[in-house]
């Protein structure tokens, strides 16, 4: 298997509603909207973020984001509005955790130097 690129799906009982909330997450509107009942992110060359309006499949879901500066990204997400774990220690990472608002988990985390 050759693989070009990963995209990581979550299903949301209303595409409208969660597509708002993950574009705070993401600072951004999505980058397409393929089909309906679908939205996009675009993450580099390589990654993506789906978001699929399924509700029997809604809030089963975990999405982790290694991401540049934890403290700067909880900050925000905060002001935004967004309920934000603590900030935890793990063997490698440091993460907080958040749910969207199906009840998905959504981790962002740092490795540590």
């Amino acid at each position: 298997m050759s693989i070009n690129a990963i995209f990581a799906n979550l299903s949301c009982y209303n595409l409208e509603t969660s597509s708002e909330w993950y574009r705070t997450l993401f600072d951004r509107e999505p980058d397409v909207r393929p089909m309906k009942g679908l939205c996009e992110w675009h993450l580099g060359e390589t990654a993506g973020f789906q978001l699929f309006e399924n509700p029997d499949k809604a809030g089963r879901g975990t999405l982790t984001l290694i991401v540049s500066d934890l403290q700067q990204e909880r900050k925000r997400l905060a002001h935004a509005g967004i309920d934000v774990g603590d900030i935890e220690e793990a063997d490698y990472t440091v993460i907080t955790r958040l749910s969207d608002p199906d009840g998905n988990l959504i981790v962002l985390a740092r490795h540590k130097h």
